[in-house]
């Protein structure tokens, strides 16, 4: 848990100079069969009096892709250079951690890094319940992050109401990954649906080539199961 501490506090004085940016931090881990309400109620309770002002916390579980034997991970995410929480109570921050240890058989990895480009979608939560996310190995990030701005405004229409997102991996990359992608959804069919939409589209393939070199390391399916 030390580890979690210390990583986030590092990213919090450290993160520096531009409040346009979002960084993120994240930690990996496998919970112990059948406590995942208990999870969510402690998440509930140290979260009663905080209030987010330029960030947000969410609890995921890991389905498809997994390669390490995680179920689910913690994400903390706010924008750079700023005060991004308040009102977090010592004594309940101490009983979560607690109440962690309980229910945690095993900590993953830690890993961080910033969001680079962000198209937001609709306002329903629902339509955004399961994120698909590529790591991957970029050769020259420059030219990926044009092409990938590029592809995302040319097929509006297909990511009509769903975040897509673009970002790095700044420490400890799974697998060595560098950056990764995030495509939001309502259901892993959903998803389907919207990949075989794209594959018919004559420039579809030709926008991925102009995005540069780059390697797929893996891709993973995750639910959002709580959001703050």
């Amino acid at each position: 848990m030390k580890k979690i501490f210390l990583l986030i506090t590092t990213l919090l004085i450290s993160a520096a100079l531009s409040a346009q940016t979002r960084g993120y931090a994240v930690n990996e881990i496998r919970i112990k069969d059948g406590n995942d309400n208990e999870i969510i109620e402690a998440y509930e309770k140290v979260q009663e009096d905080v209030k987010l002002t330029n960030g947000n916390v969410a609890l995921q579980r890991i389905w498809k892709g997994s390669d390490n034997g995680m179920t689910h991970r913690m994400i903390w995410a706010w924008d750079l250079g700023t005060e991004w929480f308040t009102g977090l109570d010592d004594n309940k921050a101490e009983a979560f951690w607690a109440k962690m240890g309980n229910y945690i058989e095993e900590w993953g990895e830690s890993y961080s890094g910033r969001i680079l480009s962000w198209k937001g979608g609709s306002d329903n939560a629902d339509d955004h319940k399961i994120r698909h996310v590529w790591d991957l190995k970029v050769k020259n990030p420059k030219q990926f992050k044009i092409g990938h701005d590029e592809l995302v405004k040319r097929f509006k229409k297909q990511f009509d109401g769903r975040m897509v997102s673009f970002g790095t991996y700044d420490f400890n990359g799974p697998n060595g990954a560098t950056h990764w992608v995030m495509v939001s959804g309502k259901s892993n069919e959903d998803h389907m649906m919207l990949y075989d939409e794209l594959q018919k589209q004559d420039d579809f393939y030709t926008l991925l080539s102009e995005r540069g070199e780059v390697e797929s390391l893996r891709d993973v399916e995750y639910e959002i199961l709580k959001l703050y």
